[in-house]
């Protein structure tokens, strides 16, 4: 699977990608809305890299690597996940989830990668319906995700914070 945008390469996750992945766990910036500890291990992140990989074979999706054409570079991941473990209630349904690193903060490549992953959610694999959910205070991604038409439909409470909880239909994004 390989998706390409104007700027960036979604492409499935690969062992190769540990070094990149490893800067992204590690960042206290990245993961400081996200409930779990930062990585201090690069073997941590290989097995993230595993267990996503396990995901493309077991559910037919899973995150995708962000790859910046003009550098070549994983600045993060993006797409949609099958939630297999409960979320605010929800099981067994789609999600979109990002990371990047922050020196590609605000350049729009969540949007642009959120996009592809939408179309893929929607147009190719036909669902009706797409989940999301960011940590209240996390403005960058709040922001986000009300930009590509997800409405917050909720909240929940998360050991380390309030989440809000977000949908967006087929019919209201195609």
């Amino acid at each position: 699977m390989k998706i390409e945008t104007k700027r960036l390469i979604l492409r499935k996750l690969e062992e190769t990608d540990v070094k990149r992945m490893f800067l992204l766990d590690s960042n206290p910036e990245v993961m400081k809305y996200i409930g779990v500890p930062v990585l201090t291990k690069p073997e941590e992140s290989l097995n993230m890299i595993r267990m996503i990989r396990k995901q493309y074979e077991e559910n037919g999706t899973g995150r995708l690597a962000v790859i910046e054409k003009e550098t070549g570079l994983l600045i993060g991941w993006s797409g949609l996940k099958l939630l297999t473990q409960p979320i605010n209630g929800y099981k067994d349904v789609l999600e979109l989830g990002y990371r990047y690193l922050p020196e590609f903060w605000g350049k729009g490549y969540a949007l642009e990668a959120a996009e592809a992953a939408l179309d893929l959610g929607f147009k190719e694999m036909n669902a009706e319906i797409i989940y999301a959910c960011a940590h209240s205070e996390n403005n960058g991604s709040n922001h986000i995700l009300r930009k590509l038409g997800f409405e917050k439909t909720g909240e929940f409470t998360e050991p380390d914070a309030v989440c809000n909880w977000y949908e967006l239909k087929s019919e209201k994004y195609l």
